[in-house]
């Protein structure tokens, strides 16, 4: 009795509605801690608080001095390689359950994938990005 009910609330027409109803929930309670800081947070500050508190070091220097092009090149390639663990999970998960031909399809694939990142590492290891000296 009580899976018809449910069968029949659960249309493909309402299955968004949990969707929705986590979203109203996060929106209330995000606004909520917002107004609950607002009316019972300090009101008073003082340069001290105003000033810039980085590691619990008090800056000795400008804060917005240029950084070297070698910081956004590291970055980047912990990036792709950080992205390609994306595309590593899916393969991983269908790897064990594949039988035969596919297995061996999806073996080359991912071997291509490995591949093609082992040369782009390499190549930026050529150009000399991992090399502070």
């Amino acid at each position: 009795m009580f899976l018809n009910n449910v069968a029949t609330v659960m249309q493909p027409e309402t299955s968004w509605l949990p969707v929705v109803i986590l979203i109203v929930i996060g929106l209330l309670f995000a606004g909520s801690t917002l107004v609950a800081s607002l009316l019972i947070g300090p009101r008073h500050t003082d340069p001290t608080k105003e000033g810039i508190y980085e590691s619990g070091m008090v800056p000795v220097q400008d804060t917005r001095r240029r950084f070297n092009a070698r910081f956004y090149v590291v970055a980047m390639i912990f990036v792709v390689f950080d992205v390609e663990i994306v595309f590593l999970y899916p393969w991983a998960t269908l790897f064990p359950a594949a039988s035969g031909a596919i297995k061996a399809l999806l073996m080359a694939e991912i071997l291509v994938f490995v591949a093609i990142l082992l040369v782009a590492y390499l190549y930026a290891a050529g150009k000399g990005v991992f090399r502070w000296g």
